[in-house]
């Protein structure tokens, strides 16, 4: 399917904890925050990126957007998941666009390990290649339709009409290239850290190098602070973000935090390791970001300067409407959600 037409769009970012919902206009004078809202998800409602149980989603997003006061029915969202989509920077014979879309479904057969027809296709020519000639690289995309379907049906029965399916590393990279400055040649880490999976985009020159999905989040921490002291769900997700306090060793804490988020930077320096080049930033957003310390124990274990994203640097945001320390709290979890509602209405799938 192609959508051509160019029109103001939300961004709905779907986590398996949260929803976000943003709303950003473009004019003459930049970009500019119309709406921005988050609503909580009960738990078993998405398990592992998929939609359980559709009625209640359904509902959370009808409130969200009633809550928000938001009348834009065009909605960008995006897909991840290790075990549904598949970014794969492939290297052939030199062709024009109009060629590779219609061979695109037999090049991806040859890498892509899910049937060719169970999957919507994409690509993005990068350019000649850099180590043969007459060659060229591109960027190979493919998306369960299972999950895409399921994500486009919910949100359709919500009242919305999806125009845009993205993959959330892409959206990651567009709220970035936004906000900070690009400098030729350098690498940087872009880590989306949330509840149930960390999507992490390694870029240079506003392409991608490295994209990796990997199954693990703030749930961890939660999950090993219940087993531990032997508390309910809600207790430890309310002890991890210092909501409560109880009387426990600190010691016992800090080993548990520090268990889960030496996870965490393991998976982070496996993908710098890839591109076995030097690192000159590593970029936090998410939820889990916000966890005490955690920026800092990624920086002194990685090696690399790392800082909490600001998605709002070149957003303007009336303060009157939006109080700036709200938006610093928030920042983080919305910054995909931001990356969603900057795009605009022309990418494909194809069949």
């Amino acid at each position: 399917m192609l959508f051509t037409r160019e029109k103001q769009v939300i961004g709905l970012d779907i986590g398996s904890n949260t929803i976000k919902v943003v709303q950003i206009s473009r004019g003459k004078n930049g970009y500019r925050l119309e709406k921005v809202g988050i609503a909580s998800l009960e738990p078993e409602i998405i398990v592992d990126g998929s939609i359980i149980d559709a009625s209640r989603f359904v509902d959370t997003v009808r409130l969200l957007l009633k809550e928000q006061e938001i009348k834009v029915k065009d909605a960008v969202i995006s897909v991840s998941g290790y075990s549904s989509v598949i970014i794969k920077k492939i290297t052939i014979p030199e062709i024009t666009e109009e060629e590779l879309s219609e061979s695109i479904k037999w090049e991806a057969e040859q890498y892509i390990p899910f049937p060719i027809d169970e999957v919507n296709l994409d690509f993005e020519v990068i350019g000649p290649s850099a180590t043969a000639d007459n060659q060229m690289d591109v960027l190979l995309v493919a998306a369960k339709k299972e999950k895409v379907n399921d994500y486009i049906s919910a949100i359709t029965q919500a009242g919305l009409n999806p125009v845009v399916v993205d993959v959330d590393v892409f959206a990651l990279e567009n709220m970035y290239e936004l906000n900070y400055s690009i400098e030729p040649g350098k690498n940087v880490a872009l880590a989306n850290i949330g509840a149930s999976t960390m999507n992490i985009n390694i870029i240079r020159d506003g392409m991608p190098l490295i994209t990796r999905d990997s199954p693990v989040g703030g749930n961890q921490y939660t999950e090993a602070i219940q087993k531990e002291l032997g508390i309910t769900y809600e207790k430890a997700e309310s002890l991890k973000k210092r909501e409560i306090s109880m009387d426990i060793d600190p010691s016992v804490m800090e080993n548990i935090m520090y268990t889960v988020s030496g996870t965490i930077a393991t998976e982070i320096i496996r993908a710098m390791d890839l591109i076995n080049e030097e690192i000159t930033g590593l970029i936090l957003s998410g939820g889990c970001s916000k966890l005490f310390g955690l920026p800092e124990f990624l920086a002194d274990k990685t090696g690399v300067p790392t800082e909490i994203v600001n998605p709002f640097k070149s957003i303007y945001a009336d303060p009157k409407v939006f109080r700036p320390e709200y938006l610093t709290d928030i920042a983080p979890v919305v910054a995909l959600g931001v990356g969603l509602a900057i795009r605009r209405v022309k990418d494909r799938w194809s069949e």
